[in-house]
């Protein structure tokens, strides 16, 4: 077994009142940050680290799993511990909705998804008429039976956000909409087509751990949030016509605003 490299990682302080294997949580933290270990990149076994700073095994496996509780790495079967990819798709508010895109037949997924140079697709589709929740009801003004699209979005095979959009049922039953595949640009381009032409979106966003259905239908590693998204479009009426609500894997996206000055 060859030591470790000159500098890649320091040595323990016995003077300090920090548990030990926090101290190699905090040098493989740090080590990741400053770059010695780059995405994607292996960790240092575990023999290597007990070699290394003369500790047991368990000590660096909880020095591990406090990485992997904090999203910086994760651990595959048999062939060692990773630091974890940063995330590949930078979600633009100002622009993901823009009429242009619908124009040229792109979803706000594609639009991203070409941006971050990935493949994207969409499975676990459902549609269907059901009853509305109190809060999506309230949100479109009341209505008591919605059209439901479920779906799951990938990139590169990877699920990275699942969501439903529920739309109101005088807008949407026997429509496009109501297919599977509503057609190029989505459902927006679809409502712009009969006559709801978008005016703006409100957007509410916040982190949380996931539950285990979202953990199984995202395939979040252990210490992965999520974010939760609930979006209203409202038409140039003033009419909410759809709300969207989307779990996304904390891990897979950057969001991006821009915000006026004024």
């Amino acid at each position: 077994m060859s030591p470790l490299p000159s500098g890649l990682l320091g040595d323990l302080d016995p003077t300090s009142d920090r548990a030990v294997f926090r101290q190699i949580a905090d040098q493989l933290r740090e080590a990741i940050d400053r770059g010695r270990f780059r995405e994607g990149e292996k960790l240092p076994s575990e023999a290597d680290l007990v070699d290394h700073f003369g500790v047991s095994r368990m000590t660096v496996r909880n020095a591990f799993s406090i990485l992997q509780g904090e999203g910086l790495v994760h651990a595959e079967h048999g062939r060692g511990v990773f630091v974890r990819p940063r995330p590949p798709v930078r979600r633009l508010a100002s622009d993901r909705f823009a009429r242009r895109h619908r124009e040229q037949g792109k979803s706000a997924f594609i639009v991203e998804a070409d941006a971050a140079g990935s493949h994207p697709q969409v499975d676990s589709l459902e549609v269907k008429e059901e009853k509305a929740s109190q809060d999506v009801s309230a949100r479109l003004g009341s209505v008591r039976r919605v059209l439901a699209r479920r779906r799951r979005y990938l990139l590169d095979g990877r699920p990275v956000e699942f969501a439903t959009s529920y739309l109101p049922l005088d807008i949407a039953r026997g429509t496009p909409i109501a297919e599977p595949n509503p057609g190029p640009g989505g459902i927006y381009a679809r409502l712009e087509e009969l006559g709801h032409r978008l005016d703006h979106f409100e957007e509410e966003i916040r982190a949380r751990m996931p539950s285990p259905a979202e953990v199984k239908t995202l395939r979040l590693a252990a210490g992965v949030p999520v974010i939760h998204l609930i979006r209203t479009a409202f038409d140039t009426e003033g009419r909410a016509v759809e709300v969207c609500d989307t779990v996304m894997a904390a891990d897979a996206y950057v969001l991006s605003y821009q915000l006026p000055a004024t």
